[in-house]
This record gives structure tokens, C-alpha cells and sequence, in this order.
């Protein structure tokens, strides 16, 4: 092979590889994986009966949380 190919595919293999560097830093300073339920979500729920009932019951704890803040809100003390 020639000086010049080696050459060539070592500047671009390096050019590629800090492109995929800069890529995975940008991803970890602006929290691309800081997404922890996520990945033990997926683990913890294989099917897709438990996946509808995982978001059934996240949305039944925020909707408990939505009344406790408005009775909260709403309270008003004995005289």
C-alpha cells in the first residue's frame, strides 16, 4: 500500500473518531442519559400488559399528587 492511502485512512479514521468523542460528551453535559427510570422501566417491564400498566399507574400517582396539592391549597384550619 502507499504512504499516502495509509495516510489518508489514518486522518480519517482520527477525524471520525473525535467526531464520536465530541458526540458522547455533548451527550453527557447536556443529560442525554441521566434518564435512570427509563432503563429500569424497560428491565422491569418486558411485556406490553405491564408497560400499560406501569403508565397507568404513573399517571394515577400524579393525579393523586395533582389532589393532594389542591386540598393542600384549599385548606383552612379550625378557628
Amino acid at each position: 500500500m502507499s504512504d499516502n492511502i495509509i495516510a489518508v485512512m489514518l486522518g480519517i479514521s482520527t477525524a471520525l473518531g473525535a467526531f464520536g468523542l465530541f458526540a458522547l460528551i455533548w451527550g453527557i453535559k447536556t443529560g442525554q442519559f441521566d434518564d435512570v427510570n427509563k432503563f429500569l422501566d424497560g428491565a422491569r417491564f418486558d411485556g406490553e400488559d405491564e408497560l400499560k400498566d406501569a403508565v397507568m399507574m404513573e399517571k394515577k400517582k400524579q393525579e393523586a399528587l395533582k389532589r393532594k396539592k389542591e386540598r393542600e391549597k384549599n385548606y383552612m384550619p379550625n378557628d
